[in-house]
């Protein structure tokens, strides 16, 4: 079986995604057998603890690495599926997440994903909808926390694999999970694929061709699709939605997935790319349409689009600042210091003033200093262009029961000072 590994001088580690399975074990033998790269390989076997088997399948990996005199790592994860994944994503999430932070800048991952899997991959995302990034299947390498991951048998066939296992009396493990069809890549793998495969022998190898083409316009379309979203993207990741309108609508769609994907983000449904575009993106002016998908709110504000994670819960009642504490939490993660300023609130009278905290319920004023008259709260948000959602969080500051400081935007006249005096003023602290 040929085995190419590309540029093997270039990585400083070399780390093997080891099961025990045939196509793991032959990737590790094809390894091991090359002096070149015998002494910077590392096998990695992740115990999930799903089968009751997997410690006796470590002790297995760990003595065939013995036997090739490969280093061996052995490490548990929680494979436990949360709400929305499967368990098979669940495995490969928990799987991925160990791996990662094993690899520095000049190393590098390999698994032993072969061109059958890739055909069981594309086949799938074709099942479920998918478009040009599913079809594409899994490429051959890819970025992997601060290396890269690469599949050096993607174009090598499982017969061939089985094949190369035999000819070198290689001892692998069977799971028997492999052979429970309620998982949909088993069911495909046992019941679908060898039918389709009497009446088309080179499946694999076609299916492997059209998903690489598939990747190849999907490269251009990323490259478009970013160009596109640069038209339209402001500094803090919000969408100008006019600039957004003026593109076609295909366009328009295109934009919102690379957005998704600049964030981080699964690609949306279709549903809800088209309730982004219209109920939200194409809402009045003075409309807050709000969409909830994949734990973040869609949102507009002033002709922007954004992206928001939920914002945390506060108490919304009144409490009192015990006498010399000079910090605060709103909520979670959200939290205000009272430092030294050279404006802001007389030292003084904070230290011997009630201090408490509320939150706006409606109809609050403040006069500011140098400006005429007691503005409301909402015209002042409004001015500073402050995104409704935001203003919730803010804390309205009491001193003996009157307004004396918002957030840490605005002092209120009476309670201002500047110059020689000592001052105080709130700032926040925000975790990132």
């Amino acid at each position: 079986m040929r085995f190419t590994f590309p540029a093997y001088d270039v990585f400083q580690k070399i780390f093997i995604a080891y099961s025990g399975g045939v196509d793991s074990h032959v990737l590790l033998h094809l390894c091991a057998i090359d002096e070149k790269l015998k002494d910077k390989l590392t096998a990695v076997y992740i115990n999930h603890g799903l089968q009751k088997e997997a410690n006796d399948w470590a002790k297995h990996c760990e003595q065939i690495c013995h036997n090739l005199n490969v280093k061996f790592l052995s490490l548990t994860v929680n494979a436990k599926a949360k709400p929305g994944e499967s368990p098979e994503e669940a495995a490969r999430n928990a799987r991925y997440a160990a791996l990662m932070p094993l690899l520095g800048k000049d190393d590098v991952l390999l698994v032993a994903q072969h061109a059958d899997d890739q055909l069981e991959t594309v086949l799938l995302q074709l099942f479920r909808g998918s478009g040009l990034k599913g079809l594409a299947g899994m490429p051959p390498s890819m970025p992997f926390g601060h290396g890269l991951l690469i599949r050096p048998l993607l174009e090598t066939s499982k017969a061939d694999i089985i094949r190369y296992a035999n000819d070198h009396a290689l001892q692998w493990i069977e799971d028997p999970s492999n052979q429970h069809i309620h998982f949909d890549r088993n069911f495909l793998r046992q019941d679908i694929l060898p039918l389709l495969k009497q009446r088309w022998p080179s499946l694999d190898s076609t299916v492997t061709r059209s998903a690489a083409h598939c990747a190849e316009a999907q490269d251009i379309l990323s490259t478009l699709s970013d160009e596109l979203l640069e038209t339209v993207i402001n500094a803090d990741n919000s969408i100008n939605i006019n600039n957004l309108q003026q593109q076609k609508a295909s366009y328009q769609s295109l934009i919102i997935r690379q957005w998704f994907h600049r964030l981080g983000l699964r690609m949306p449904r279709r549903q809800v790319l088209q309730q982004i575009l219209e109920q939200v993106a194409g809402a009045r002016a003075d409309a807050d349409p709000v969409i909830s998908t994949q734990g973040r709110l869609i949102r507009r504000y002033r002709q922007r689009l954004f992206c928001l994670k939920p914002p945390p819960l506060i108490s919304g009642a009144d409490f009192v600042l015990q006498s010399g504490v000079m910090s605060f939490q709103v909520a979670d993660g959200l939290n205000y210091e009272v430092q030294p300023s050279d404006s802001g609130i007389s030292a003084e009278l904070w230290a011997r003033s009630t201090v408490t905290i509320n939150f706006r319920t409606g109809g609050e004023t403040i006069r500011l200093p140098g400006r005429e008259g007691a503005h409301s709260l909402k015209k002042l948000y409004q001015e500073a262009g402050i995104p409704p959602w935001e203003r919730q969080l803010i804390p309205l500051i009491y001193l003996d029961g009157k307004l004396a400081a918002v957030g840490d935007l605005w002092i209120a006249a009476e309670f201002y000072c500047e110059g020689d005096n000592a001052c105080v003023r709130p700032v926040k602290r925000q975790a990132a």
